[in-house]
């Protein structure tokens, strides 16, 4: 078949990277973002031009200009391996067998930006992700195929993302042109009743309130490590969360309990907190007990 590959970042490239070395596709084009100024080359687009490959980066699929360009790489599929513009019905149905996109989460749950994040925040006990037919609606097309893995009471999204979905992803996008290439891909058609949608995970989002039950503050503060950071305050001053454990004592909310060089413990309700490692609102991330004894931190001192 012939492909059109769009995405961006490690993903996108290392989608592409899988499809060139198994050898059964031509890619005839990459599309992804518009270079940023000052910023670095995105990866897929670096290894397209490496691969001789052409590379557009259209702002945006409003105009026709745009859509007869894409039509005259006279694709077959296009694969949207990681993106994130809106990309219309005209530019997805230009390829004769239509676009398939990559979603990481089980739809219909978790439609939006950041997918990964909240499964951990709500406790869930997995997760995966989709392949499904894109329409204009956001995250609600038919499912292709599905990937189901468990959520591990410590997992944090880079151990969710990184160690389990992102390679089980990467693989299975020669499944999807597998599926295509026989004739008659699934259409799973999503149960709206099931459906869940929640916006871009923020700083906002991440704010710990240590008045909370303890589950819940261990699911924050994994669910947003190490994106968007989870934080709280320390002489009104913000500091981040990011590697902790949950231990088990009483007390009163957001008093910090002990300190030793495994850290900070932290009063939650139901149980505590043992913060690994903090970043400081003037610094880089640092252990949690370097950061206490520069800071002057002492057990029965607050947080937040």
């Amino acid at each position: 078949m012939r492909l059109i590959v769009m995405g961006q970042q490690a993903f996108g490239k290392d989608a592409l990277d899988k499809i060139l070395n198994a050898g059964v596709d031509e890619v005839v084009a990459v599309y992804c973002e518009p270079d940023r100024e000052g910023g670095k080359i995105d990866p897929i687009k670096e290894f397209a031009l490496e691969k001789g490959i052409a590379v557009y980066q259209p702002a945006h699929f409003k105009d026709q200009q745009t859509i007869d360009e894409m039509a005259a790489l006279n694709a077959d599929l296009m694969v949207m391996a990681f993106v994130n513009v809106f990309v219309p019905e005209a530019a997805r149905d230009t390829p004769k067998l239509g676009s398939i996109c990559f979603h990481p989460s089980l739809l219909p749950l978790h439609r939006g930006p950041s997918a990964v994040n909240w499964p951990i925040i709500m406790g869930r006990q997995e997760s995966g992700y989709s392949w499904f037919y894109p329409t204009d609606g956001l995250d609600e097309g038919d499912v292709l195929l599905q990937w189901e893995c468990p959520i591990e009471p410590d997992d944090t999204v880079i151990n969710l993302y990184f160690k389990k979905i992102y390679p089980s992803a990467v693989d299975s996008v020669l499944e999807v042109c597998d599926l295509f290439r026989s004739g008659n891909p699934p259409h799973i058609v999503q149960d709206e009743s099931q459906a869940t949608y929640e916006r871009r995970c923020t700083a906002k989002h991440a704010h710990i309130d240590w008045f909370k039950p303890v589950d819940q503050v261990y699911n924050l503060i994994r669910g947003t490590n190490p994106a968007p950071g989870a934080w709280t305050t320390h002489n009104g001053e913000k500091l981040g969360v990011f590697d902790s454990e949950r231990v088990t004592g009483d007390g009163v909310a957001g008093r910090v309990m002990d300190i030793s060089d495994n850290g900070v413990v932290v009063q939650s309700v139901g149980g505590r907190i043992l913060v690994k490692r903090v970043k400081p609102h003037d610094g880089g991330k640092v252990p949690a007990a370097e950061w206490a004894a520069a800071s002057g931190l002492a057990v029965g001192d607050s947080l937040g």
